[in-house]
């Protein structure tokens, strides 16, 4: 396992980010801008932010979209919790070939330390398809910053690597 690591380390991923959301702006898209800042922050490189309504449909083409524009990774914020319009992991779930059961696993392990019970109410996901990866995230700042600085950043180019496979 180090070995991969030590492989993949000091490279840059592009990525993309998408709000789900039905009432945020790009004024007030808190997550989009904390989830820019981290991934930029960590060295890779932005292909830009996108606010999308929680529509299925119109999130699945975004994230394809995202891929289509060369992003490694796109990240999605919001619409994640138990609401008949929180259809963010659904939208990704579709767009993905494989799912990376773990980190739902351990952002809810995580997230529990930090508000108890109510952890259970929060879906994360994190998929991959050719090579390419999307992450989703719940909404709010806080839980865009731990799924990030946790877990995405320091496995990002590991996962890529792994997902691509051997060169």
């Amino acid at each position: 396992m180090r070995d991969h690591r030590k492989a993949s380390a000091g490279g840059q991923a592009t990525f993309a980010v998408i709000t789900s959301s039905d009432s945020r702006t790009e004024r007030t898209d808190e997550s989009g801008r904390v989830a820019t800042a981290l991934l930029e922050g960590a060295g890779h490189r932005s292909l830009g932010r996108l606010l999308v309504p929680n529509s299925e449909g119109k999130l699945r083409a975004a994230i394809r979209g995202g891929w289509r524009r060369g992003a490694d990774l796109v990240v999605v914020t919001g619409g994640t919790g138990a609401g008949p319009r929180d259809v963010s992991v659904q939208a990704a779930r579709a767009c993905a070939d494989r799912e990376m059961e773990g980190f739902g696993e351990l952002f809810r392990l995580l997230s529990w330390r930090e508000i108890g019970s109510a952890a259970m109410l929060s879906r994360a996901f994190l998929g991959l398809r050719s090579g390419r990866a999307v992450c989703v995230t719940p909404g709010s700042p806080k839980a865009v910053s731990l799924a990030l600085r946790r877990l995405i950043v320091p496995e990002l180019l590991h996962l890529l690597a792994q997902a691509r496979g051997p060169r």
